[in-house]
């Protein structure tokens, strides 16, 4: 027959309870990530030993737990911490956990960063969500001994409070998130398709790729063969000298068969060549190809200064503003190549009349500022009777020989163009 509870373990239970519905009141009205965390923890430590205090969210799917929120002696710290889930037990086995002594023994993440400050006893709690695991928190203690089983339970409640509160705030961040991305797509599209230079298209891209990845860097690289040349890069991890190398034969396979590549280590990875390894230096990537047609014209990569920084939603999103990129990029060459062809003799690829009327323009209006003017005319003595005589083929291929050597002849400053039937203008 159990006997009378004690007055004083009365009171703490109750003390207990109560804390637990301000919890559960106070994280559910709560709709940020980031204050969800900070109040977790607030909550916690007001009913539990916290001199060090995480929580940590899992992607099951890449087996890659995230610190996504970390306190030391009540103060907020950065952590730019992953590992691997299955090397946690309590994510492993989804069962909480106490560990009252040999800390550094345990399969646990601890904090303290001296002799003076490190963890001597720690509870664990999965945060557990639609019969999976979404993350662990844990109350860590600088002295031994410091938490008993009814600590661990109650922990284990306020992580079920907070798996619910984080599924919340995760809809809402999500909703959010899509909304600032659907209008940096709309915004970047209209950019896109205003621009017809090939050069504004690939700063266009990077730099919306850098600000919607929340990259430390964002690279366009056209592809010849397996030579790689920089066509843009902006932000902190800017690609400097040199600015083409070769591309292995596996990211090179992966890229033309139209994968994405993501890496989540780049000093662990052999994919990358030497060069883009040895400028990045640390930190996680995420490469997509750029495709016209049924070829593999260059890749969008994104890179960051923490490692495993990019999922599937990345690669998404980056496949998206690589896809507009392309379009952007063939209409951006189209109209390059028909402007060439509309300002071009077909006979004798010289700058036809119209372009001789443009060209002349501008230096006539720079003439007039006291700049020096010369024209030149250029009259094809018997080129009628010699067509006439050797047929339109031989008078064509002599036209096609005086362009020659009248280019070959002119400054590079200046214009040669075919004015008209046998005769010839250099500007």
């Amino acid at each position: 027959m159990t006997g009378p509870i004690d007055p004083k373990v009365q009171r703490t239970l109750a003390d207990r309870y109560a804390v637990l519905l301000d919890a559960a009141r106070t994280l559910a009205s709560t709709r940020s990530l980031e204050e969800l965390y900070r109040r977790t923890y607030r909550e916690t430590a007001r009913v539990l030993e916290a001199d060090g205090f995480y929580i940590s969210r899992l992607d099951a799917a890449r087996d890659l737990a995230r610190v996504v929120f970390y306190a030391d002696r009540d103060q907020e710290q950065s952590a730019a911490v992953t590992y691997r889930g299955s090397e946690s037990a309590v994510l492993r086995t989804g069962e909480p956990a106490i560990v009252n002594e040999n800390v550094e023994g345990r399969s646990i993440l601890t904090l303290g960063t001296d002799d003076s400050s490190a963890t001597q006893s720690a509870i664990t709690a999965p945060i557990r969500l639609h019969g999976g695991i979404a993350g662990a928190i844990s109350a860590q203690s600088y002295r031994r001994n410091a938490y008993d089983e009814s600590d661990l339970q109650l922990l284990q409640a306020i992580a079920d409070i907070v798996g619910v509160a984080m599924e919340n705030a995760d809809q809402v961040a999500e909703l959010e998130r899509r909304r600032i991305e659907a209008e940096r797509i709309e915004e970047t599209g209209r950019l896109l398709s205003g621009s017809l230079e090939v050069g504004d298209i690939a700063v266009i891209v990077t730099e919306a790729a850098l600000e919607l990845l929340s990259s430390d860097g964002a690279h366009l690289f056209g592809l010849d063969g397996r030579l790689a040349t920089v066509s843009a890069s902006v932000g902190e991890q800017a690609h400097g000298s040199p600015t083409s190398f070769e591309v292995g034969d596996d990211l090179y396979g992966r890229l033309r068969e139209g994968e994405a590549v993501v890496i989540d280590d780049v000093r662990q990875s052999r994919i990358l060549p030497d060069v883009v390894r040895a400028h990045l230096l640390d930190g996680s990537l995420a490469a997509v190809p750029m495709v016209a047609g049924d070829r593999t014209t260059g890749f969008l990569a994104v890179s960051s200064l923490r490692p495993n920084a990019y999922d599937r939603q990345a690669v998404r999103l980056l496949t998206r503003l690589t896809a507009q990129a392309s379009v952007a990029k063939e209409n951006a060459e189209l109209h390059s190549r028909l402007e060439v062809l509309s300002l071009t003799d077909p006979l004798t690829g010289l700058p036809n009349r119209r372009h001789l009327r443009i060209h002349l323009a501008r230096e006539t209006a720079a003439a007039v500022r006291g700049r020096r003017l010369a024209v030149v005319i250029f009259d094809v003595d018997g080129f009628k009777a010699h067509n006439d005589h050797n047929g339109h083929l031989e008078g064509d291929r002599a036209l096609q020989m005086i362009a020659g050597i009248l280019q070959n002849v002119g400054r590079a400053m200046n214009l040669v163009a075919r004015f008209g039937g046998d005769e010839f203008l250099s500007v």
